[in-house]
């Protein structure tokens, strides 16, 4: 929910965009400015991942092995076994083959150089406190990055297209696909020692980084032979310069100035100074413009260009986001509801980009059981933030707590994904909008926290209230 601010300058640059108001400045991107960037991308990496397939063909068709990816997440999802999955052949490892392979031709060799040289510009502590931020406000983060950033960011137009094409978003993958996502934000800030050069973040960068490429070459490839397949001239090369940013900034400058402060949460200015250094280093390993990332202030500037340009939900942007929605209906380990989940993306995005979602309107009830989860979050966070040896802990904790829930947990991944090529774009695949049949609810579900966070937070406004009409009322009386 979007904070008024009744002292808010308003001007001629002054613009509001679905609930979202700033001030333009000469950092802010027009339309026309950003243009160009949908036609650049990262060539090198392509260029790579066409050699790492000559080395090592895939040893599928395209046909084969999308039914087989969908399989088992839909396996996965149903019933976590992950004892099942240690039976499978090993999945081909992009990063280890690049690694094993640099030597053998001068791309491959060039790449690794440039994503294993450290720019100067890095302070691996710095990067270590930058880390330390996205568990410091862990609860609310998640939350961001799930209804805002991921759920939010299916308005952007061209990037959906992209995404439908994978066939990665239907409601039966799409859990899964949201944990690999966050195994790659986990591996990324387990410790210093993962993102610097041969860390497992700075390998799974690395591995999406390919996937990215691959994905690119091959609606590439297939809109060569049928150009109504994906149009080019109207979306712009898939995953290109433009869409990298937009998704580093997703999870970056829109986590903080408008995910948290929607909850409540505001950081600090050091703290805004190191997460967006973090996340600078990760755009520079997945070979992504890093110059917009280069201060607060560009980043912030780029957020607000990107949602001022690209946010255009189309019915395609209404099917990927009912999906997500579904995806996570009721589903370990929350087992949140279908309104609760709905809500979280009306008080994080706003009615008007949820409107032009399709996201459902929940109950006012809904409303205040939100309300109970900002003000939970906000207390733990601004305790724990305040008392610097109860904030060590709690990082140190959540660290473990999101690892062994969302990757090693019979709830989530089951085990670390290599972030393989089982996604991919074929003339018959485009994602299909799921069921609309509501899962039926749990009694454990998360949102009884949260009902109890409220109650309590209602009851202490109650005594304090009537604590201050009666001091209130006794010092009017000695002084009457």
């Amino acid at each position: 929910m979007a904070w008024p601010n009744p002292f808010r300058r308003r001007d001629e640059n002054t613009r509001t965009c679905w609930g979202y108001t700033f001030q333009l400045t000469s950092e802010h991107l027009t339309a026309e400015q950003a243009h160009p960037m949908k036609h650049t991308y990262d060539v090198l990496g392509e260029e790579c991942y066409q050699i790492l397939n000559q080395l090592d063909p895939p040893a599928n068709r395209a046909d084969d092995v999308v039914p087989t990816a969908r399989a088992d997440a839909e396996k996965a999802g149903k019933d976590g076994d992950s004892k099942s999955n240690q039976s499978k052949p090993t999945k081909k490892d992009l990063y280890l083959l690049l690694r094993d392979n640099k030597d053998k031709h001068a791309k491959l060799q060039q790449l690794w150089n440039e994503a294993t040289t450290v720019p100067d510009w890095v302070d691996w502590e710095q990067i270590a406190r930058g880390q330390d931020v996205f568990y410091r406000y862990g609860g609310a983060t998640l939350t961001g990055l799930a209804f805002q950033s991921l759920l939010g960011g299916m308005g952007a137009n061209r990037v959906v297209e992209v995404l439908a094409r994978t066939g990665g978003f239907s409601v039966k993958v799409a859990r899964h696909r949201l944990f690999e996502t966050t195994q790659h934000i986990l591996e990324c800030t387990r410790s210093v020692e993962s993102i610097q050069p041969g860390g497992i973040g700075f390998a799974s960068s690395l591995r999406v980084r390919l996937l990215h490429a691959a994905v690119r070459h091959r609606i590439m490839k297939l809109a060569e032979t049928r150009p109504d397949y994906y149009s080019v001239e109207k979306y712009g090369i898939p995953i290109n310069d433009l869409d990298c940013i937009a998704t580093i900034g997703t999870f970056s400058g829109t986590i903080i100035w408008l995910s948290l402060p929607r909850q409540g949460i505001w950081l600090r200015e050091q703290e805004v100074v190191d997460y967006i250094a973090l996340w600078r280093l990760i755009a520079h390993y997945m070979g992504t413009p890093t110059e917009w990332f280069e201060t607060p202030a560009r980043a912030k500037a780029m957020m607000e260009s990107l949602l001022m340009n690209e946010i255009n939900p189309t019915d395609t942007s209404k099917i990927l986001a009912a999906n997500v929605i579904r995806c996570l209906e009721n589903q370990p380990p929350t087992y949140a509801s279908r309104s609760f989940l709905e809500v979280n993306a009306r008080w994080l995005n706003g009615s008007d980009l949820c409107d032009a979602l399709g996201i459902g309107r929940p109950s006012a009830w809904y409303w205040a059981l939100m309300a109970g989860q900002c003000l939970f979050f906000m207390s733990v966070c601004y305790l724990y933030r305040s008392i610097p040896a109860l904030d060590r802990r709690k990082v140190k904790a959540l660290r473990n707590v999101f690892w062994t829930i969302i990757v090693e947990g019979k709830f989530g991944l089951g085990r670390e994904t290599v972030f393989d090529f089982k996604y991919i774009p074929d003339y018959n695949v485009l994602t299909a909008r799921g069921g609309d049949d509501e899962v039926k609810a749990r009694e454990t579900s998360v949102e009884r926290k949260y009902r109890n966070t409220l109650l309590i937070a209602v009851g202490c406004i109650t005594i304090a209230g009537y604590a201050g009409l009666k001091i209130t009322s006794m010092l009017l009386a000695r002084i009457f």
